[in-house]
């Protein structure tokens, strides 16, 4: 196409060119021939390329083939979220490495039971943390929230529990400087407690034993805030089938305090000895205070029935007499009576209806202030004295003898 413009005003580097409907146009003066002033005509032809806009279509598909492929295919990986580690009171937890593909990191966070715990530090370096400050034998959900340039991605939810005060298999710990002994016996203790020892200082490491705190381990444990106990620490766990506290197992710890087996025995003897001394008191206490026991001896003559009113019991000179013989058993025992006389003796205790011998109710009270007295007398009793009282019981035995005579006669 062929077109004829005229040149109206030409600039340093713009040209106005007129059409002939008088309309303006501008045009690079570098264009145009050299010469070239106000009022000159020039011919423009102007034609389309199509070569020209077939290598750019070419050109252009080729490259949004290449975005496509580079950034559209591949797309970031959710994170994979597993347990490490659990405890009483602490949960490791630990993820496969981020992937991100072509897209940019913005943030990594960690959620529990759906609130955030918090946000990862380095997410392309670290691959593992630590919940400490929990329940005990309690159950908590987990899951990560990546988000990048490319969109937003969460992995599945993890649910895990903590241990039980008796569960000892969430014990990890890493061994410092020990004798040989002391490391292999220290290994066998966490095999028989399901416990496992490592060789590094780690982030699931609960324990640090050691005899001695020195070296490069025990100075990442202290870095780390693991604590560093003795090897005594997993022996008291062990006897008392639980987790103890590490109080009294620190290395600048009482060693008295660290033998709990020792103390539990010695408290279960002080309660042994409690209970032996509370039993001999018991049967070091005076009869009085216990039941008494009665016995029945078959030699023991039954007692006489109770005469009619105003009568004597016939029972009362005989434990007068028993009670008058018991005190003179201390001194000297008087001689037996004659048998006769004691089986005379014998028929009116056994006669009820017979008071022939009772003068009435002033003789009755005589008697038994004489028998008070008699009872009151002193334990020892000069032997003058207890013949004297030996041969008045006689005399009033010889006395009932005889009435018993006169009222009833023997066959």
């Amino acid at each position: 196409m062929l077109v004829s413009l005229t040149v109206g005003k030409v600039d340093a580097g713009v040209a106005v060119l007129l059409t002939e409907d008088k309309r303006l146009i501008e045009f690079p003066s570098v264009l145009l021939p050299n010469g070239i002033s106000s009022g000159s005509i020039v011919d423009i032809t102007v034609a389309r390329n199509h070569a020209a806009e077939t290598a750019n279509a070419s050109t252009f598909q080729s490259l949004q083939k290449r975005i496509l492929n580079t950034y559209g295919v591949k797309t970031p990986s959710p994170p994979i979220l597993r347990l490490r580690n659990a405890t009483q009171t602490s949960l490791v937890l630990e993820w496969d490495p981020i992937d991100l593909a072509t897209a940019s990191l913005k943030s990594l966070s960690l959620y529990r039971n759906g609130s955030k715990a918090g946000s990862i530090p380095r997410p392309l370096e670290t691959r593992s943390t630590k919940i400490s400050g929990l329940a005990v034998h309690h159950e908590y959900t987990f899951h990560l929230v990546l988000r990048t340039t490319a969109g937003t991605y969460q992995s599945e939810k993890l649910t895990c529990r903590t241990h039980k005060m008796t569960d000892l298999s969430g014990i990890t710990v890493t061994a410092g400087v020990l004798d040989p002994q002391r490391k292999e016996a220290l290994g066998h203790a966490l095999d028989r407690i399901g416990g496992k020892m490592i060789d590094s200082v780690r982030i699931d490491t609960t324990h640090f034993v050691c005899a001695e705190g020195r070296g490069p381990l025990w100075e990442k444990a202290v870095e780390m805030n693991i604590p560093v106990v003795v090897p005594e620490w997993v022996d008291a766990c062990e006897s008392e089938g639980t987790i103890v506290g590490v109080r009294d197992y620190y290395l600048n710890a009482d060693p008295k305090a660290r033998k709990l087996g020792t103390l539990h025995g010695s408290s279960h003897q002080r309660t042994t000895s409690t209970m032996s001394t509370s039993s001999a008191v018991n049967q070091g206490r005076p009869s009085s205070l216990q039941p008494p026991i009665r016995e029945e001896d078959p030699a023991a003559p039954e007692p006489p029935l109770t005469p009619f009113p105003g009568g004597e019991m016939s029972i009362q000179p005989q434990a007068q007499a028993e009670e008058v013989g018991s005190e003179d058993e201390e001194e000297t025992p008087p001689p037996p009576p004659p048998k006769d006389e004691s089986d005379d003796a014998e028929e009116p205790a056994q006669t009820n209806g017979d008071t022939g011998d009772l003068g009435g109710p002033d003789e009755k009270i005589q008697e038994e202030e004489e028998t008070s007295k008699e009872s009151t007398l002193p334990q020892h009793m000069p032997e003058g004295d207890s013949e004297r009282t030996s041969n008045d019981e006689s005399s009033k035995g010889k006395g009932k003898e005889g009435e018993g005579d006169f009222n009833e006669v023997p066959l």
